[in-house]
């Protein structure tokens, strides 16, 4: 890779301690390639947050999508507000952003940091038990935005949500699914699923599965469980578990349970990619906007940390992993000398554990 190159994301804030862990998130990544000196990072902010949606009554322009197909990454911190509906705020900005920007797998790694703790007691003792990559279908699914209501502003209101499940999309999230898999050291594969209950698109889901499946019988082992059933087993037997890969409801479901097993959804991070790379891919952590935390300086910032080493490491294609790790391990640096925030039963703020996170960077790159 040229020592100039230059990375240009677009970083989107968005509302509550998004704001806070954005800006950490840049000082890190900032630190990162002035250390390192191969690379930088030029970055531009968009404020399409939910105050600037009441103020002037939309989230992104109309050509948002061609805004950022210009950038190489997105950078997303989180979206939502009380005096907005939820369905308001991500229908008109990170829903659009993963559709046309063909983000169709959402990547999600679970694994309990050095210096933290799981509330599973097993995975006290034995950290190593619980170490997942849920892969999330991310373009259709539940989330596919099709349906309607009829007669809304009667009592005999009828609103229908259609799950919608194509051939296509579920073989290129399987064999996605299958891949990373393969990568791994266990190279093993859980689908999870609800075609006992939904005897359509899931049905065709297990179908799809199973015909992908064949072409890594001997490379990868894999299995199918219920998603009802998938919560038990992520508790009760967390060391049977490797990559899962699951629908854009139910990973989104499991993937909060996954962060919180881990220890607090305030550490996990997640990657919406374009395999293709034709368009950019968006990194964010998994939690929310917080409204009750926003502005106190409290907010874990280890999540936009590590959605932050996962950018760097899709941006360089192979030829940053060094420099991801490194940024990896100056987080469990920090964590394993207790510098933490409350969620992970510490009392350090936002600028104290970024402060930590920067110092380790230098430390380890010039050591």
């Amino acid at each position: 890779m040229p020592s100039d190159t230059v990375f240009k994301v677009a970083a989107i804030p968005g509302d509550g301690i998004g704001v806070d862990i954005t800006e950490a998130a840049k000082e890190v990544l900032n630190k990162l390639a002035q250390c390192d000196g191969t690379f930088r990072f030029d970055f531009t902010t968009f404020d399409w947050s939910s105050k600037a949606y009441l103020e002037r009554g939309w989230y992104m322009p109309e050509d948002a999508i061609a805004t950022l197909k210009k950038h190489d990454a997105i950078y997303f911190g989180a979206v939502g507000w009380p005096s907005v509906p939820d369905h308001i705020s991500l229908w008109n900005m990170i829903l659009p952003i993963r559709k046309e920007l063909n983000q169709y797998v959402n990547v999600r790694p679970t694994r309990i940091l050095p210096g933290t703790k799981s509330p599973l007691v097993g995975c006290q003792k034995d950290p190593k038990q619980l170490d997942w990559i849920i892969v999330r279908e991310n373009s259709e699914g539940e989330y596919a935005g099709q349906g309607g209501t009829t007669h809304g502003h009667e009592n005999y209101a009828v609103a229908t949500e259609l799950a919608i499940f194509s051939y296509v999309g579920i073989e290129r999230i399987m064999r996605f699914a299958f891949e990373t898999a393969k990568q791994r050291p266990r190279k093993k594969l859980t689908m999870v699923t609800k075609s006992n209950a939904q005897r359509h698109g899931m049905v065709l889901w297990d179908k799809v599965f199973y015909t992908v499946a064949k072409e890594y019988e001997g490379v990868v082992e894999f299995d199918k469980m219920l998603v009802d059933a998938m919560t038990v087993r992520m508790v009760n037997r967390p060391d049977s578990l490797d990559v899962i890969v699951a629908t854009n409801l139910h990973a989104d479901i499991l993937s909060d349970l996954a962060a919180a097993l881990a220890g607090s959804i305030g550490i996990a991070p997640s990657s919406n990619l374009d395999p293709s790379r034709k368009y950019p891919s968006m990194f964010e952590p998994i939690h929310g906007s917080a409204p009750d935390i926003a502005g106190k300086g409290i907010a874990n910032p280890l999540g936009a940390f590590w959605s932050a080493a996962e950018m760097v490491r899709w941006l360089g294609a192979g030829k940053l992993d060094a420099q991801a790790d490194t940024l990896m391990q100056a987080i469990e640096n920090v964590t394993v000398a207790g510098v933490k925030t409350r969620d992970l039963g510490g009392d350090r703020g936002t600028q104290e554990v970024t402060k930590a996170v920067l110092d380790q960077v230098e430390r380890l790159i010039k050591k």
